[in-house]
């Protein structure tokens, strides 16, 4: 083969080979072309597909959330209609007040010029009544007010008698429920408890050889202590102890005193007996004086005589119907204060003559006289002021009441006195017994000691051996018992015993 038929081959070999290798990439192409235009429409159906998706699910959360707003506008609607139908209802009550206060303001208005009116005519009738009173009478316009005044006093007398009665009535309610809030304010802040007093005291001795040696050779020791203190020793099988009765608690309390003394010191004997019942009588007063400072500390009066303290402070052993006499004024004195502070009147003057009432009592068995006649010369003789007396003095009612104070005074010693348990009747009664036994004996001549014993069956009497003999004595028994039983009422019998004790003291130097 030439050259040029080799060129010729290898052109038209390569030639064909383009063609070829042309025509192959022509069939890739259109098989990747065939490939796309399927992904291309497989991506356009899911795309439709998603927006469909995407389309109904919007249709639906629009439908829900129309359907919930919806709802609200409903639930709107129904509360604005409430609120409108309330709104409505208040408007018709308002406008119904509004109308019912215009027609209550026209009566008012009316009202008022119909009173207005008929003042005029009052005035105009007042002024031709006055003018022609002055006219015919020829009176002055305040002559005339006055006959005025007195014409209608009697015209409407009647009418203003009835209604005085009505306003006194009410006022004696309403003053009777005022006074009974403050008595029973008064009573609940004070509730003292209430202890009787007893006729005896027990002494308590270490053993029962003491009782041989108080008794003493031929009963001389407890003769001895019985006629120095007065009062009743009874020894009798009740170990460890001896009770000494008298209805003076003075009289007991001097002679526990000086029997403890005794006991403490072993010398039983007449002088000793003597010398500790007088320092028991000692002992005694200043007790009496302590109490007295205590009374009128406690409840807050001062600035008394101490000679009046003195005696106060005796109440402490005086008892008045069971109840304690001193306790009975201190608790007074407090119900006093607090009446004096409801009503306004003077605190301290209710107090003190609430605290002194019965200062009488102390030595009304040594003077004559009333209780509150005897306090009201105390209170005088040691300057306790007017203002005092005149509280304390009239809570018997001896006295009328001259100051509020003293009306103070009788209503705490009602209180006082009234409350359940705070007294004992019989035992009152028979202490006053006691006292008129020894009184009786007392008034007769040449009596030195009278003691009342054995609860009121016995009586002893001591007489002066320089003034009465041994028959003069028996005499005098004899008239005791005689003016007994003509003064005096009692069961069973009393024993009269008078006793003529003759004592002869000689000295060797």
């Amino acid at each position: 083969m030439n050259l040029l038929t080799v060129i010729i081959l290898a052109g038209t070999a390569g030639i064909g080979g383009i063609v070829i290798g042309y025509f192959l990439r022509w069939l890739v192409t259109l098989g990747q072309k065939g490939s796309m235009e399927l992904t291309i429409k497989q991506t356009l159906l899911d795309a439709k597909d998603k927006a469909q998706q995407i389309i109904a699910d919007a249709e639906k959360d629009s439908a829900e959330t129309l359907a919930e707003a919806r709802k609200k506008e409903s639930e709107k609607e129904a509360s604005l209609k409430k609120l409108e139908d309330r709104l409505l209802t208040k408007d018709e009550t308002l406008d119904k007040r509004q109308s019912d206060i215009d027609t209550e303001a026209e009566n008012l208005r009316k009202k008022a010029e119909e009173i207005r009116q008929i003042k005029e005519k009052v005035e105009a009738l007042k002024i031709t009544e006055e003018t022609e009173l002055a006219r015919i009478a020829n009176l002055s316009k305040e002559n005339a007010r006055e006959e005025i005044i007195k014409r209608t006093e009697k015209d409407y007398e009647e009418d203003l008698l009835v209604r005085m009665r009505k306003l006194e009535h009410n006022a004696e309610e309403r003053l009777e429920n005022r006074a009974k809030d403050i008595l029973s304010t008064t009573i609940q802040r004070l509730a003292n408890s209430t202890v009787p007093e007893v006729m005896s005291t027990n002494v308590d001795i270490p053993s029962d050889d003491i009782k041989g040696k108080i008794i003493g050779k031929e009963g001389r020791n407890i003769r001895t202590f019985e006629k120095e203190t007065g009062v009743e020793v009874i020894i009798d099988d009740t170990p460890g102890s001896i009770v000494l009765s008298s209805f003076d608690p003075i009289r007991r309390q001097i002679a526990k005193v000086a029997l403890e003394n005794l006991i403490t010191d072993g010398r039983i004997q007449p002088a000793k007996i003597e010398e500790l019942v007088a320092k028991a009588k000692e002992d005694v007063s200043k007790i009496i004086k302590e109490k007295g400072e205590q009374a009128a500390y406690e409840v807050g009066v001062l600035n008394l005589d101490p000679r009046i303290l003195l005696i106060l402070g005796r109440l402490h052993f005086r008892t008045s119907y069971g109840q304690n006499v001193l306790q009975h004024s201190i608790e007074m004195a407090h119900f006093a204060g607090m009446l004096a502070e409801e009503l306004g009147a003077d605190i301290q003057v209710a107090k003190a003559g609430a605290l002194l009432h019965d200062i009488g009592k102390a030595v009304d068995h040594e003077v004559s006289g009333t209780h509150v006649e005897i306090g009201r010369r105390i209170l005088e003789k040691f300057e306790a002021g007017e203002a005092i007396i005149k509280a304390m003095q009239a809570h018997h009612e001896e006295y009328p009441y001259e100051t509020i104070e003293s009306i103070i005074v009788q209503t705490a010693d009602a209180i006082s006195g009234g409350r359940p348990g705070a007294r004992r009747d019989s035992l009152e009664n028979y202490l006053k017994r006691l006292k008129d036994l020894e009184d009786i004996a007392n008034s007769f001549t040449g009596i030195e000691k009278t003691y009342a014993i054995q609860a009121g069956r016995e009586i002893r009497v001591f007489v002066r051996p320089d003034q009465l003999g041994d028959i003069e004595a028996k005499k005098l028994a004899r008239d005791i018992v005689l003016k007994i039983e003509k003064e005096l009422k009692y069961p069973g019998e009393i024993k009269v015993t008078v006793i003529r004790d003759s004592r002869v003291v000689e000295y060797a130097r």
